[in-house]
């Protein structure tokens, strides 16, 4: 395994999260969640100062020995860490349970990168704001475990009672030789139950997924995932672009608008 799988970020390693949580234990020879979580937070602070300091790391060369310094800390080795990311790929409930075990570690050490925002919403009760939290762009391409960008949203003050999110976005480069395209999930955490939607990406231009809460329940959390499976033997890049998720009041009369103005 070359050094360049280690570019991957550790958001996109996460962005196939899924809801449930398994209480089943690794195999021998993978990380267990505690250690995985803990090596997974110093691989994104090494990858925060690569990209802060890239005059710093020119190379590959010089890149390497900084992931190499972090398997040293932790005392494991390439291979496993390797097959460990290979592992949790296949396993999403248990990546589920990495992410969460490493989300408020890492939140307050990656704020000031000024891509991913702990409180991205303000706590004002508007009719509708986009709280997407991070970059309004991505790209999609073999390369990765993990092709995508994972969000997750934590409002100051609980979102108001039947709240609509609904993510929009424009989407490119989809061939019909592929056999895979871009998944999205968005999860809505209520304080009893949570809120889920999945939907498939299978033609371009504008998309938008829509996910409503109920009328009588308040919103704690708005998370989930942008991915596509990387099991693709077509090569193919797959641009998506205005990235937005915007939350709107119950009954709001500016959804109506901007639906009509789709329709």
């Amino acid at each position: 395994m070359q050094v360049k799988l280690y570019k991957y970020s550790f958001v996109i390693l996460l962005a196939a999260a899924a809801t449930l949580v398994s209480c089943s234990k690794v195999p021998k020879g993978i990380l267990s969640e505690k250690k995985m979580k803990e090596v997974l937070i110093d691989m994104q602070l090494a990858e925060n100062m690569i990209s802060s300091n890239y005059l710093a790391y020119p190379d590959s060369a010089r890149k390497g020995a900084l992931y190499q310094a972090v398997f040293r800390k932790h005392n494991i080795t390439q291979a496993i860490y390797d097959s460990s990311l290979v592992w949790y790929g296949k396993n999403l409930d248990m990546l589920m349970t990495v992410f969460d075990l490493a989300l408020n570690d890492v939140n307050e050490q990656i704020r000031a990168l000024g891509d991913v925002q702990a409180n991205v919403a303000p706590s004002a009760n508007q009719d509708s704001f986009n709280i997407w939290p991070r970059r309004d762009y991505l790209t999609l391409y073999p390369g990765a475990l993990f092709n995508g960008t994972v969000f997750d949203v934590r409002p100051e003050q609980e979102y108001m009672t039947g709240s609509v999110f609904v993510l929009r976005m424009h989407v490119w480069g989809i061939s019909p030789h592929i056999r895979y395209t871009p998944e999205i999930r968005i999860a809505a955490e209520l304080p009893d139950t949570t809120f889920v939607i999945n939907q498939k990406i299978t033609r371009e231009g504008h998309q938008e997924i829509r996910l409503n809460t109920p009328a009588t329940k308040r919103t704690r959390r708005i998370y989930g995932y942008i991915r596509m499976d990387n099991s693709e033997t077509h090569y193919y890049k797959i641009y998506i672009d205005s990235l937005r998720l915007v939350k709107y009041n119950y009954g709001s009369t500016l959804l109506k608008q901007a639906a009509d103005s789709v329709n």
